[in-house]
């Protein structure tokens, strides 16, 4: 069934608000934040609600910290597409694709 995802940030009912930097994808329930600032810094739970049922699942915080040592995760621009080979649709329907580019 169709599911709709969220963040919440730190606590209930504080919702990551998608902005320039943030975007959580409603293909896969990843949550994106670019450019990692101080004020990103706690913990992220995932909220998935499904069509069929319509009741939330919450799931474990995960904790976002920013690292004091100095080093980035460094690694080669890339485009992350996962588009099937064919998309079929509806005509007059609406269709989303996603697509991402990585790296510094």
């Amino acid at each position: 069934p169709d599911s709709s995802f969220a963040w919440i940030f730190n606590e209930y009912p504080s919702f990551v608000q998608e902005d320039s930097r943030r975007f959580v994808s409603q293909e896969t329930g990843h949550l994106y934040i670019a450019k990692v600032e101080p004020s990103d810094v706690g913990n992220y739970s995932c909220v998935v609600t499904s069509t069929a049922s319509r009741s939330p699942v919450l799931g474990s915080p995960t904790p976002l910290v920013l690292r004091t040592d100095g080093v980035m995760g460094e690694y080669e621009p890339k485009i992350e597409v996962q588009f099937p080979e064919t998309l079929a649709a509806a005509k007059g329907s609406t269709v989303k694709l996603e697509c991402f580019a990585l790296g510094k």
